[in-house]
């Protein structure tokens, strides 16, 4: 089966790539979870749009990879959270709300699905964050959620 990513797919490819797959694996699971889109002539076309998109947000080069590491490693992320008694939180933490701490913080804007977080964040205190922002380069921070 031909499918066309949409996001990237560890193991497989990133968005705007064209695979081959096993039919079960794209129809249960890569449609579904809209990993993909079926491959037609006419998909095909919005493989340029997809492709677009992805390097207006992506990484430019190893290079800049590295100077964004910088940046993010040298980073105090601070996120306030609503919190009962003891510091657990009224739910968790997103990856959006990292995101928008990282930037507030005056960091580099990320892409949030490009982001590993410990688990899920579900009370107050400092977690480390992973993002992968290049194939060769991961970078790391600190996260202090704050009860607010």
């Amino acid at each position: 089966m031909k499918i066309i990513l949409t996001q990237e797919v560890s193991g497989l490819g990133a968005p705007g790539d064209i695979v081959e797959v096993k039919d079960g694996y794209g129809r249960n699971y890569l449609l579904p979870q809209g990993f993909a889109i079926a491959w037609t002539k006419g998909a095909e076309k919005q493989v340029t749009v997809i492709k677009r998109a992805r390097s207006a947000r992506e990484i430019r080069d190893l290079g800049h990879a590295n100077e964004v590491k910088g940046q993010l490693e040298g980073l105090k992320v601070n996120l306030k959270a609503r919190a009962g008694d003891g510091g657990r939180l009224f739910g968790s933490v997103t990856s959006a709300e990292i995101v928008d701490a990282v930037k507030a913080s005056g960091g580099p804007v990320l892409d949030r699905r490009r982001l590993e977080v410990p688990g899920h964040i579900k009370s107050t205190g400092t977690y480390p964050v992973k993002i992968k922002l290049h194939p060769d380069v991961t970078a790391s921070f600190n996260l202090n959620v704050l009860q607010g």
